[in-house]
C-alpha cells in the first residue's frame, strides 16, 4: 500500500509537467445571474458550467473548454454562411477571429438559465491587430455584442442560437 501512493503521486506529477493533466482554468462568472427556481441545484450547477466553460472558450481561446462543453452531435441553429456544423464550428470561428483580434476577451454580462436553455449576454472587446480576410487591422477598438441562447442536454450544449451585433463589428473592423 505504501509503494502506491508515490506511485500516484509521481504519475500525477508526470501528468501536470508533461501538461497532460487539466489545468485549472477560472470559469468566467456572469455579472447578472437570473435562475429558475424550479431547477435543481444539481441541474443548475450542471447547466451553470457548461456555459460558462463555453464562454470562457470565447474569453480565452481554450479549445479544451469547447470541447468539454460542446456535445458531439451539436448543431449550431444560427450559422453564418460557411461555417461547419458540429464543435469544430466554433473552434475554426474562434481561430479565425483570433487571429484579426489576438487580444480578444469576452465578459458575459447576464446569463438566464431555464428549462433546459442557458442565455448569455455576451460582450467582446480587444484590438484588431490581425487580419479579417483582406482587410489589415491597425490597433482599432472591437468592441460589440452577442446574445447565445444555448440547450443543454446530458451535461453538454447540444444547440446554439446566436445573434452578433455584426454591423458595429463591421464597421469597426473597417468593412464597412
Amino acid at each position: 500500500m505504501q509503494r502506491s501512493i508515490p506511485f500516484i503521486a509521481a504519475g500525477f506529477l508526470a501528468l501536470t509537467l508533461s501538461g497532460l493533466a487539466f489545468a485549472t482554468t477560472e470559469l468566467v462568472a456572469p455579472g447578472v445571474l437570473v435562475v429558475d427556481k424550479s431547477l435543481t441545484a444539481a441541474q443548475l450547477k450542471i447547466m451553470e458550467t457548461v456555459a460558462r466553460r463555453y464562454d470562457t472558450f470565447w474569453n480565452t481561446g481554450d479549445e479544451s473548454l469547447a470541447r468539454e462543453a460542446l456535445a458531439l452531435n451539436f448543431i449550431d441553429k444560427t450559422p453564418p454562411a460557411g461555417r461547419k456544423q458540429g464543435p469544430e464550428g466554433p473552434l475554426l470561428a474562434s481561430r479565425a477571429f483570433r487571429g484579426a483580434v489576438p487580444d480578444l476577451s469576452c465578459e458575459v454580462e447576464q446569463m438566464i438559465i431555464a428549462g433546459d436553455r442557458v442565455v448569455a449576454h455576451l460582450h467582446f472587446r480587444g484590438h484588431f491587430t490581425g487580419s479579417f480576410g483582406q482587410i489589415k487591422g491597425t490597433g482599432q477598438v472591437v468592441d460589440f455584442i452577442a446574445t447565445d441562447i444555448y440547450q443543454i442536454g446530458n451535461g453538454k450544449i447540444v444547440a446554439n442560437w446566436h445573434i452578433e451585433d455584426n454591423l458595429t463589428l463591421m464597421k469597426q473592423l473597417g468593412a464597412l
